[in-house]
């Protein structure tokens, strides 16, 4: 028999979710590995609409900035180094990569006894405190 599921619509219900299904690489150390190569594998998805897609291109060079540019206005000349945009195939591969990524994220924090949600609530705290100061 096929069990229904809703989708996971906060990040609380993904968390737990992620707790009841995260079965096989349940050792932090089998998490924090398999983070880190869903990571490398978004990275080689994003890589693969390049190179063999091409439904975008990375240019890029020194960002330059003017002598005059004030902080605030640091935004207004620097340049993501992306042109184009992802064809559907390469959306797909991405999301679901990413998917996975948060996957692992989110068990993470479940062997640490950390809440997503609440992680995502304090770093939205710190950007809205420090507005573009928070400097990343």
């Amino acid at each position: 028999m096929t069990r229904m599921t809703k989708p996971a619509n906060t990040c609380h219900d993904f968390q737990a979710n992620v707790r009841e299904n995260l079965v096989r690489h349940y050792s932090i150390l089998d998490i924090a590995s398999k983070f880190q190569e869903t990571n490398a594998r978004v990275n080689r998805a994003l890589f693969r609409a390049v190179t063999d897609c091409g439904c975008i291109t990375i240019n890029a060079s020194k960002q330059v900035l003017p002598d005059d540019c004030s902080f605030e206005d640091v935004r207004n000349h620097i340049q993501s180094h992306l042109t184009g945009q992802l064809c559907e195939n390469c959306r797909e591969v991405l999301e679901a990569e990413m998917g996975q990524n948060l996957f692992y994220l989110t068990g993470m924090c479940n062997a640490l006894g950390l809440s997503l949600n609440e992680i995502i609530v304090k770093e939205s705290q710190r950007i809205n405190t420090l507005g573009i100061f928070h400097l990343r």
